[in-house]
């Protein structure tokens, strides 16, 4: 499986080992997985993750963190399509396409600067791991090492992705 093949997995609104819904202002564990099969996400419930660091047998996750569970907020009506890097992130990924690694990076990367995207542990190298502020989807990214030499280009090839999108808007998922 290919990474394009799982770019964004939203959080689940109950514990995947026992089947709670979990409740606002509960903690939660995202333990992310290696597969043979693909990516693998899971979600559990403080009492489940305390009983499963009992073991020894359990699977190692090459990404794990503790969130706070917060009720997911009423889709609210969009009068026009959004026209951002969030939209241009999420229709980037959704053409699973190589050639627009480097843009998908750098739209990231500025998700990450405006705080939309916060990035989490990843042991699995080269993949980045971001969760999305509000909605808490998870956002699997390959970082393509640019160096100094090809950011200009690529600066240039988000920009033109950006400019095409007031012309072609892109419809945001959020």
């Amino acid at each position: 499986m290919m990474l394009n093949d799982w770019n964004i997995k939203s959080r689940s609104h109950t514990c995947q080992a026992t089947g709670t819904s979990f409740q606002e202002g509960d903690f939660f564990y995202t333990l992310l997985f290696s597969r043979k099969e693909g990516y693998e996400r899971l979600d559990l419930s403080e009492a489940a993750w305390e009983e499963r660091k009992q073991d020894p047998a359990a699977p190692v996750a090459f990404s794990l963190w503790r969130s706070l569970y917060e009720l997911p907020p009423a889709p609210a009506p969009e009068p026009i399509p959004k026209n951002d890097a969030e939209g241009m992130l999420r229709h980037l990924l959704s053409l699973h396409d190589s050639k627009n690694r480097n843009a998908i990076y750098i739209l990231a990367v500025m998700l990450e600067r405006k705080k939309i995207l916060k990035p989490l542990p990843s042991s699995e190298k080269p993949i980045l791991v971001y969760e999305h502020h509000k909605t808490g989807e998870t956002f699997l990214i390959e970082d393509p090492y640019l160096s100094l030499e090809n950011l200009l280009e690529v600066q240039q090839e988000v920009s033109s992705f950006l400019n095409q999108s007031v012309v072609n808007p892109v419809k945001s998922n959020e």
